[in-house]
């Protein structure tokens, strides 16, 4: 979304209020687990029990309906040299053995771009090692970062394990690929030099788009519902654009007093102003036990004071609740926070064993607590159109005829008679075509709607009948 133009901006969120009141993918919904541990536990002798036996822990979330894997990667992470047995995770070849899993068990994945060699969050946000030389030399760092995403998705397309979601940096608050100095100097927020780094960041992906004709949804994430409120709009202020979603990191000890009802306000008002994108809770976790198992620190140790005592039931009530605020708010999707980082004989930075045992899905000795946060994926939620993150199906398809130059919309039997409205919103979030359509009598019926000449690139193409999207499609222009 272009708010420079601020007639075209008030003239889109204009036509969008009219056409919908709820979120342009309300009927879209990700269940998701960040599992970027599970390969160094499983090195470091984990093995994951449900009902007494040992169960491959990608299959155990997909078979609770986690429908969704996240996976964080770091740039060159030789920090794990000197570790255990110095094999290296959440690297390249990591990653690569990850999304092989998650697709062998039909899971959709989200890979996260750190844009560090180490852990990167609102306090810390430090530029790889690799780019050091250059990170005062935005020219040269730009085109370095354009061209390790395009060759990071490419490479991973080549082995047919390109990702269906990316995130542009981790809970990027103070901004991205910043010096040693800059980092440890405190908040910097330059927005001159980030919106130069995330455009050319979402460009690579919007190229890799076209060059594999592939859909890749990209997102922003952002740590604290509350720094969400006001950071969506200064990213779009200042002229970031090409990415489809906004991701909330949100958990209680952190981002209190922020409630979950609160949450819920943010992300429904992010989403009537601005329509075009998607919103979900990116990370979130709840502990089940003040307890530990390890010498290891955890770094989660309080709850919501309506959640207590802490308890297996009520950290998957705090799940529940939390995932049907989103929904009824019109989000998208909940991850939790790496659910399976059990305990080990390995060590961390910080110490031997996990930093999060207390808040995973399972107990000391490994097994699954059956009624812990794992019940939150089957939970039976209200106003839940779908659990898969395919849309539901309201008896429209979206196509185009072979010139381009038209938008074949093809009714069948179970598509209600009545107005339709169609509207072609361009990579900049911008409204820029919108027709009525009348659909009376005969089905099967199809009928075409003349568009205008578009430049290259993806386009989303969406169908409101009421207050409902009954058809969304993302496609290529050639």
């Amino acid at each position: 979304m272009i708010l420079r133009n601020k007639t075209l901006y008030l003239l889109y969120i204009g036509i969008i209020l009219i056409c919908v009141n709820t979120s342009l993918h309300a009927q879209q919904f990700y269940f998701g687990a960040d599992l970027s541990y599970v390969n160094e536990m499983e090195d470091c002798g984990a093995i994951y029990l449900e009902n007494g036996f040992p169960e491959d822990p990608y299959q155990l979330f997909a078979d609770h309906d986690c429908n969704l894997v996240r996976l964080r990667l770091w740039h060159t992470p030789d920090w794990y040299d000197n570790l255990n047995s110095g094999v290296r995770y959440s690297d390249f070849q990591d990653v690569k053995k990850s999304i092989h899993r998650a697709r062998e068990r039909g899971l959709h994945v989200l890979l996260d771009f750190h844009l560090s060699d180490n852990w990167a969050d609102p306090g810390k946000q430090r530029v790889p090692d690799a780019w050091l030389a250059v990170v005062d030399n935005l020219p040269v760092l730009t085109d370095s970062l354009y061209n390790y995403i395009s060759h990071t998705l490419l490479d991973l397309d080549q082995e047919g394990f390109l990702p269906e979601l990316v995130q542009i940096g981790n809970e990027t608050n103070k901004g991205i690929l910043l010096s040693p100095e800059d980092d440890n100097a405190g908040w910097v927020l330059d927005w001159d030099r980030n919106s130069q780094l995330f455009n050319a960041a979402f460009q690579a992906v919007r190229d890799v788009e076209t060059q594999t004709g592939k859909s890749i949804l990209s997102a922003i994430h952002i740590a604290d519902p509350a720094d969400a409120a006001w950071l969506v709009p200064d990213f779009l202020s200042h002229g970031v654009t090409g990415f489809d979603i906004i991701g909330i990191s949100y958990y209680w000890q952190y981002h209190k007093p922020v409630t979950i009802a609160q949450t819920g306000g943010i992300i429904a008002n992010l989403i009537a102003d601005f329509p075009a994108y998607r919103v979900m809770i990116f990370e979130t976790g709840v502990i089940w036990t003040t307890q530990g198992t390890d010498n290891a620190n955890n770094v989660l140790s309080t709850v919501d004071p309506s959640y207590t005592p802490a308890s297996p039931e009520n950290q998957k009530q705090w799940m529940i609740d939390l995932t049907q605020e989103v929904i009824d708010r019109g989000g998208s999707g909940v991850i939790y926070w790496e659910p399976a980082w059990v305990s080990s004989d390995c060590y961390t930075q910080w110490g031997k064993g996990s930093h999060y045992e207390n808040a995973a899905f399972f107990d000391f000795d490994n097994h699954l607590i059956d009624d812990g946060g794992i019940g939150f994926f089957q939970h039976d939620y209200e106003n839940l159109s779908a659990r898969s993150p395919i849309a539901v199906d309201h008896g429209l398809e979206i196509s185009f005829d072979s010139n381009q130059r038209k938008v074949v919309l093809k009714f069948r039997k179970s598509a209600p008679d009545g107005s339709y409205t169609a509207m072609i919103i361009d990579q900049a979030g911008r409204g820029i075509f919108s027709k009525v359509l009348e659909k009376h009598g005969a089905v099967p019926s199809q009928q075409t709607v003349d568009i205008p000449v578009l430049s290259p690139g993806f386009y989303v193409i969406a169908v409101w009948k009421q207050n409902t999207i009954v058809a969304r499609e993302k496609v290529m222009i050639q």
